[in-house]
């Protein structure tokens, strides 16, 4: 069986068609031919089902120009895994959303209808951009070529946590505001800020005096204005993405409390009755720019953390300007 390479394509015959596209699931179909994407023509040369392509063995052909090892290190372990998988090639498949493969659920194929994942490749080594994650897994492949999978899915985050708060007053010191006096509501229904002790004080994080200053449920001298000065002080840029984001998850009826002994901006609980009855937060939030690039160890070690403390690592990406507009990503381990 001769099979010749065609720029990026791998040309065979009705043979071939009838060998592997229709037992197998390889390739497309062309005019009663089959055509083969290089990682696929390196598949069925590793596996010895056809001996060269243009006289090259597996080395030769895996060592050229022509295919990825990093993509052929996917490929082969989806098809260990018991998948059929198509790359997402440009008249090859409907809706790739910028994958690099399509898996179709097991016991299915090309032929079929219905996709199990939608799969980007990335090395230990690359970035990825957090715009491309979203709908799809990212498939990360180590120095010793073993594979990672991380879903991630675009999701809307919301809650129950809706407790009315009466209006307080509070003193700017440092970088945390101390609410002296404050309503047992701050605390114990809504949730906001910290005990001092049995006094009854309450001291709230910038990022939680600066929400409440700008929704009028609190006084400190200078106004709201004061208190994002000062967050802008200690943290720069970084404040406002936070502040945005954290008015968007109370305003989806979530409490946010700080992450930084998980090394996230945020946990969250979606369903607080009362500080003294509080359930497991559900999430760790992050965040990010919306032109962040990932690097995969460190999405790894998020995701991973989360999971050791049955949490979900959720992204927020967020754009620069008045109108702060958030995405949210939520990135999960994957065993397909």
């Amino acid at each position: 069986m001769g099979l010749t390479l065609d720029g990026d394509v791998v040309r065979a015959g009705y043979e071939a068609r009838e060998r592997f596209y229709d037992s197998r699931g390889y390739g497309k179909v062309r005019n009663g031919d089959l055509d083969l994407a290089p990682v696929e023509a390196a598949h069925l040369l590793y596996r010895g089902d056809i001996e060269s392509i243009d006289g090259m063995d597996f080395r030769a052909f895996l060592g050229s120009t022509a295919v990825s090892e990093v993509d052929f290190a996917v490929y082969k372990d989806l098809r260990d895994r018991g998948f059929y998988l198509t790359p997402a090639r440009e008249g090859w498949v409907d809706d790739a959303s910028g994958a690099d493969f399509v898996v179709y659920p097991r016991g299915n194929g090309p032929w079929d209808t219905g996709v199990a994942y939608r799969v980007r490749v990335v090395g230990e080594r690359d970035t990825a951009a957090a715009t491309a994650l979203g709908d799809c897994v990212l498939a990360v492949v180590d120095e010793e070529s073993e594979v990672t999978y991380l879903d991630t899915d675009r999701r809307d985050v919301e809650g129950t946590s809706d407790a009315v708060v009466p209006a307080t007053e509070g003193e700017l010191l440092g970088e945390r505001v101390v609410c002296w006096e404050p309503p047992a509501e701050l605390y114990e229904q809504a949730f906001y800020g910290q005990r001092l002790g049995d006094d009854g004080a309450v001291q709230l994080s910038l990022v939680e005096a600066a929400y409440l200053a700008q929704a009028g449920l609190l006084t400190v001298d200078g106004g709201a204005d004061a208190v994002v000065e000062r967050g802008r002080e200690v943290e720069g840029d970084r404040f406002d993405r936070r502040l945005a984001v954290y008015t968007a998850l109370r305003a989806s009826g979530i409490a946010p409390k700080t992450g930084f002994k998980f090394g996230a901006d945020f946990r969250t609980y979606a369903d607080v009755e009362s500080a003294a009855n509080l359930g497991h937060s559900e999430l760790l939030v992050r965040v990010l720019p919306a032109d962040h690039r990932f690097e995969p160890r460190d999405l790894a070690l998020d995701v991973r953390l989360a999971h050791g403390v049955r949490k979900t690592m959720v992204f927020a990406l967020t754009t620069d300007g008045g109108d702060v507009d958030i995405e949210w990503i939520a990135v999960e381990r994957l065993t397909p």
